[in-house]
This record gives C-alpha cells, structure tokens and sequence, in this order.
C-alpha cells in the first residue's frame, strides 16, 4: 500500500498543479501536468498504474476543470493504453526522445481536447493554446528524473 500511496501523493500534487491559479499570461505557458504524471507512472509501473488509473485520474480533472464529463478520462486512458503496450520500447529511448514522444501525445491531446469541445460550441482555437506542449516538453527531462528519484527513494516497483 506504501508504494500506492506514493503515486497517489504525485497523482495530487499534479491535480493541485493543474488547476492552481495562475496570472493570465503565464496560464497559456501552464505544462500539461496530468500527461507528465500518467506517461511517468505507466511507464515506470505499468503493472501497478494503467487505464483504469488514468480514466479515473482524467475523470476527476474534468470534474475540477468544470469540462464535459470523460473528455479527460477518455484522451488520458488512451495515453495510458499506448504507452502500456510499447513500455518495453519506450524505457530504452533516450531522454530526448522520451521529450518528443511527450510533446506528440501532448499536442494529439490538445487537438483531440480541442475537437472534442469544438462540437460542443463554437470557441476559437488561438496560438497560445499549443505553448504549454513546449513548456511541457522543456519540463518533461528534469521531470522525469525527479520523478525517478522519488520513486528509487521509496522504493516504488
């Protein structure tokens, strides 16, 4: 249970991040928090974290977000189920293209996030909405070996 409780703690620190106010002006620079979490736990523990964690995780951000109900909770399983097939392949990549493959699934999130919601009601779709890919991307290696860190410290396998 100690190594849930853990992921659980990340799981909420990144909840907490994701819908902390920011001002107008860096909130457009804002990381896609949720999508760096969920890859970095899938990826280390697929056996402990995966789909159903991240619908469930998806879910209680659209409820925070005040989104359409399983917008989050449908794109997040997804990510969960790509990256629990190819783990394997993925744990040999590089740093770099780790940060790549980040910035893919963070910009076929946001178009789907975009489409999605676009059915719904007319909203423009402004540049400023793909700078948090970059600033997830900038984040993701420092990211990840924090996260690492953590999870050699307590010992989550």
């Amino acid at each position: 249970m100690r190594h849930y409780s853990i992921i659980y703690i990340t799981f909420f620190v990144a909840l907490l991040c994701a819908i902390f106010p920011l001002p107008i002006f860096l909130n457009a620079f804002r990381p896609d928090w949720m999508i760096l979490i969920i890859f970095y736990w899938v990826l280390a523990t697929p056996q402990r974290i995966g789909i159903v964690h991240a619908f469930f995780i998806g879910l209680i951000l659209d409820i925070l977000l005040g989104s359409m109900l399983g917008m989050h909770a449908l794109l997040f399983s997804l990510l969960a189920y790509f990256v629990c097939v190819d783990f394997q392949r993925i744990r040999y990549f590089t740093l770099v293209q780790t940060t790549l493959l980040i910035g893919i699934a963070a910009l076929c999130i946001k178009l789907s996030l975009y489409w999605i919601a676009s059915t719904q009601q007319d909203i423009l779709l402004h540049k400023s909405y793909f700078w948090s890919i970059f600033s997830s991307m900038l984040i993701w290696p420092w990211f990840f070996l924090f996260l690492r860190m953590v999870r050699i410290r307590f010992k989550v396998l």
